[in-house]
């Protein structure tokens, strides 16, 4: 998009409709921050025309035509439409950070399910900027733009990614600053996008990629396996602590899986109030079957085990979401079958679409679950002791 014609001019590079770009020497220009009287999120007018630019031959033609997916959260056209070639770099920037900065526009960052859509992006993109070899050092910054100051339950996992704090748009409110190295990563709602919005056909499973990012992320925190030495079957039972989709008879189906010498439970809720995130991730690997109800702690199966298996006990009518996310991942994903032998409180209440099946909660057939569970922990018997971790199937 913009070509340096001396060694320390600026550049510009995307790839098509500005998913991914990555610079060399932009400037960009926070000023208008000090004009925006309200909080900044998802919003396209954080810049303005010369706001953000380099020293180089820029080709506006073939920038604009990329310019397609405008939208906060689908391509980085919102910003790189104001794109201006300057003559002189630094020129007056209050301040030139040296080290790599990753430019991010997140997703719903309370939510573990859109918010690993952004952690799976940064390190893909990661990827896609392999020349740049600092890249995956962890002595870069990362902006998070918008306002806000970054707080996550799930905020421990930036540190698979950085040492330093997770800076926002405030960070230069009313500052020019020159970023001598800048990527622009994927962004977590593009169109036929990675894990959001992933178009999968039948048979396309066992992704080498999301496999990846599960070895990464656990390498880097220090995730580690613990020993297993009576060799019984681990089952996590992830239990609710919210309005909807509890499982009313919940103390009675744990009570059945315990009955069962084959098998060591444990019942745990993922909340910060209970366990750190890391204390979450490390019950996670360390489990062969991962019993849960629709909702965004099932993400966790990213970072089960290649013979473990996802129980998402009912899916609330919404079949492909972890079923999916499982078949990218290479785990095997069962949920519940006989609906007649489930009964639901009620029809549900959706604040504004009515009777819906994901507000309300549950009772399940106690024989039922327990077929299924053996049906899962078969698998494990069959599948556990021939895993090697040197083998692999490629999306």
């Amino acid at each position: 998009m913009c070509e340096p014609t001396n060694q320390d001019d600026s550049s510009l590079e995307c790839t098509n409709h500005l998913k991914f770009c990555r610079g060399r020497n932009i400037m960009i220009n926070f000023t208008n921050i000090l004009n925006i009287n309200r909080p900044i999120r998802y919003e396209m007018n954080v810049l303005s025309h010369g706001q953000i630019g380099g020293r180089c031959k820029f080709h506006k033609e073939k920038l604009d035509a990329q310019c397609d997916h405008l939208s906060p959260l689908q391509s980085w056209s919102p910003e790189l439409r104001f794109f201006t070639q300057i003559d002189q770099y630094p020129g007056k920037c209050d301040l030139i950070i040296t080290e790599p900065t990753v430019i991010m526009k997140i997703d719903a960052t309370v939510n573990m399910y859109h918010h690993f859509c952004d952690f799976l992006n940064l390190y893909a993109s990661q990827h896609v900027n392999i020349s740049g070899s600092s890249i995956f050092s962890k002595d870069i910054h990362i902006l998070i733009w918008e306002s806000f100051a970054y707080e996550s339950a799930f905020s421990e996992t930036f540190q698979a990614f950085t040492i330093h704090p997770v800076w926002n748009l405030n960070t230069f409110k009313g500052q020019i600053v020159c970023f001598n190295n800048i990527v622009l990563p994927l962004l977590p709602r593009m169109i036929f996008g990675l894990y959001y919005n992933t178009p999968l056909i039948d048979g396309c499973e066992n992704s080498g990629l999301f496999k990846a990012f599960s070895q990464h992320v656990l390498h880097r925190l220090s995730i580690n396996r613990t020993s297993n030495s009576n060799e019984k079957i681990r089952i996590t039972f992830l239990s609710r602590n919210t309005k909807y989709r509890n499982v009313l008879n919940e103390n009675e189906l744990i009570t059945a899986l315990k009955n069962n010498s084959e098998y060591e439970v444990k019942k745990v809720v993922y909340s910060s109030y209970y366990l750190t995130f890391k204390e979450q991730m490390r019950t996670t690997y360390n489990t062969d079957i991962f019993i849960g109800m629709h909702g965004a702690g099932l993400t966790h199966l990213l970072f089960l085990p290649e013979w473990a298996v996802l129980f998402e006990l009912y899916n609330c009518e919404d079949e492909h979401c972890y079923k999916d996310l499982a078949r990218l991942k290479g785990v095997k994903y069962i949920t519940w079958r006989n609906i007649d032998k489930l009964i639901m409180q009620d029809k549900g209440h959706h604040p504004d679409q009515g009777a819906h099946a994901k507000f309300t909660n549950y009772w399940f057939d106690k024989d039922e679950f327990l077929n299924l569970v053996e049906e899962a922990a078969t698998h494990v018997k069959k599948h556990k002791h021939g895993y090697s971790p040197n083998i692999h199937n490629e999306l």
